[in-house]
């Protein structure tokens, strides 16, 4: 078995995000952490839907390379699968929010409930999780979770606004 990750190969460098993922204390919370900055940033230069969709399928493959050989497809330290979770989960702050504040309330309530939702699983999170194992099954679950935090966050930001 391969020693994962290696930060020379360039799947592994870009499934931990750089070595993100190689943070010893939650690393899919760091990631998560980096994924929203980063939409946070992007977002006031391009649209970031078609961004996320690509980042989406580009995950998808990058996940898939960097697990070749791994027994635990989807290791602690791939996070690029967060970064696409945790971008779905701030599309709508794109479509709901117009002042600083409410993109702020909204930012800081999407990463809370997209970390719950990752972490815990509930169905059909934990269902996706475990039937899957390829470069797919590595990003649906997070998929799933940002799905779910955004649902969850929409109703709560407009209702604290």
């Amino acid at each position: 078995m391969q020693k994962f990750p290696n930060l020379k190969n360039p799947y592994h460098f870009l499934a931990t995000l750089g070595g993100i993922g190689l943070s010893p204390l939650a690393p899919g919370t760091v990631g998560s952490i980096f994924a929203l900055i980063v939409f946070v940033f992007l977002s006031h230069f391009m649209n970031m839907i078609p961004i996320t969709i690509v980042i989406i399928f580009f995950a998808v493959f990058i996940c898939e390379k960097a697990s070749i050989g791994l027994d635990n497809k989807d290791h602690k330290a791939i996070v690029i699968d967060e970064l696409a979770g945790m971008w779905v989960a701030l599309i709508p702050v794109l479509f709901i929010a117009s002042t600083q504040q409410e993109r702020t309330l909204y930012a800081v309530i999407a990463f809370i409930s997209f970390r719950f939702f990752d972490i815990l699983k509930p169905f059909p999170i934990s269902y996706l999780d475990t039937r899957f194992k390829n470069g797919f099954g590595i990003v649906v679950d997070d998929l799933a979770a940002g799905i779910f935090a955004g649902l969850f966050t929409i109703p709560i930001t407009i209702l604290l606004t």
